[in-house]
């Protein structure tokens, strides 16, 4: 990785992400953000706004039952020059209850003419078990 403002990037969105920060998470996510997810055998593309409510959720859900999100970093490459992905897995740990399912993010993040990074695409695959990770 050739870039420290990434690494930095990278850390606040994966923080905002564990402390299901929505507030936080809408400024690293541009407006023109898609994405595709799968899940079993259902595709699902979406957009920013769906982007945002599926974050409201999950960020609910876990400060409902008091969980806390298990990110973890696998790999980082840089595509092009101002362009990155990173690929995350993420779970939620609920206390007394071990999860078997991740989902999988391969998140691209590109710097804007304002030298901010943005997340701009995302392919998730939904529902891994943990231990093919």
């Amino acid at each position: 990785m050739n870039d420290h403002t990434f690494r930095q990037f990278l850390n606040r969105f994966i923080d905002a992400w564990k402390q299901s920060s929505l507030t936080n998470m809408e400024k690293f996510i541009a407006n023109d953000y898609q994405a595709r997810e799968i899940t079993g055998e259902e595709i699902i593309d979406f957009g920013y706004e769906e982007s945002i409510n599926g974050w409201k959720q999950g960020f609910d859900f876990v400060l409902e039952v008091g969980a806390k999100w298990e990110i973890n970093e696998i790999s980082i490459l840089s595509l092009r020059e101002n362009e990155m992905l990173a690929t995350l897995s993420a779970t939620i740990i609920i206390p007394g209850k071990t999860m078997e399912k991740a989902n999988l993010f391969y998140d691209t993040f590109k710097k804007s003419d304002d030298n901010e990074w943005k997340l701009i695409r995302s392919y998730i695959e939904a529902g891994v078990p943990i231990e093919n990770l």
